[in-house]
């Protein structure tokens, strides 16, 4: 018996008009999520995609060139307006500002701000007295 080669399905261009750029950047890389408006996952990438290797990965300009590469392709499939979530803190923020600034959306609904609040941890047991 032969069996038949089934061919996998071809994943469809999502269009979307909006939707929301997760950025987490960390003092090793910057990772850039933009999903729609359900949350599903559209485009993704790190640094390292956008072809920076080892300490050229934590910059403020790796950031802005990965940021900028999602933006053009988000605005081939017909995204209009983006929410921006960030997570994380250093300089690499400020990269990628400067590229949803320069890629000309029509509309940048909001910047919301998901850092944690670093603290000392739960109080420890006091030790018995003898």
């Amino acid at each position: 018996m032969a069996q038949a080669v089934v061919k996998p399905k071809k994943k469809k261009d999502s269009k979307i008009a909006s939707g929301l750029l997760h950025v987490y950047t960390s003092p090793n890389n910057t990772i850039v999520t933009l999903t729609d408006d359900k949350g599903n996952k559209v485009l993704w990438g790190g640094t390292g995609m956008a072809g920076f290797k080892g300490a050229k990965e934590n910059t403020p300009y790796a950031a802005e060139v990965l940021t900028k590469k999602i933006l053009k392709d988000a605005k081939d499939r017909g995204l209009k307006e983006v929410a921006v979530i960030i997570r994380g803190i250093g300089l690499w923020r400020d990269g990628v500002f400067k590229a949803i600034n320069e890629t000309g959306l029509i509309d940048i609904l909001y910047i919301t701000e998901k850092t944690g609040v670093q603290f000392g941890g739960c109080k420890g047991y006091r030790p018995k007295r003898m």
